[in-house]
């Protein structure tokens, strides 16, 4: 899949919203799977009330989300609806569903 700098961009925002309050006692490893030409692999750590991202695959994530590199933009601009999104089938989740709810908090998503 191709570098997409919008995807990489929304990445370093979500660190730019990181809520550390939101996030006490969370030491978590997430991998995003992005599809579409303009996809890719993403991660997010959090751990010790910080947040750090980067590219690729990562072993043994707590959770994974996946959608098209579209819908999760949409997610990340505020167009469309995280909980909508999962409902509709656009964004699917594995793992921890504890997590996955609090991600929109520790997120602002």
């Amino acid at each position: 899949m191709a570098s997409n700098p919008e995807l990489e961009n929304v990445f370093s925002q979500m660190i730019d919203r990181f809520r550390p309050d939101k996030a006490q006692g969370v030491d978590t490893l997430i991998q995003f799977d992005l599809t579409g030409d303009d996809g890719g692999a993403f991660w997010v750590k959090v751990a010790d009330g910080a947040c750090t991202s980067g590219t690729g695959l990562v072993e043994n994530p707590r959770i994974t989300i996946k959608s098209s590199a579209a819908t999760w933009l949409e997610i990340a601009s505020g167009k469309a609806n995280v909980i909508n999104s999962f409902m509709m089938g656009k964004l699917k989740v594995s793992g921890d569903m504890g997590l996955a709810i609090k991600i929109q908090s520790m997120f602002g998503l």
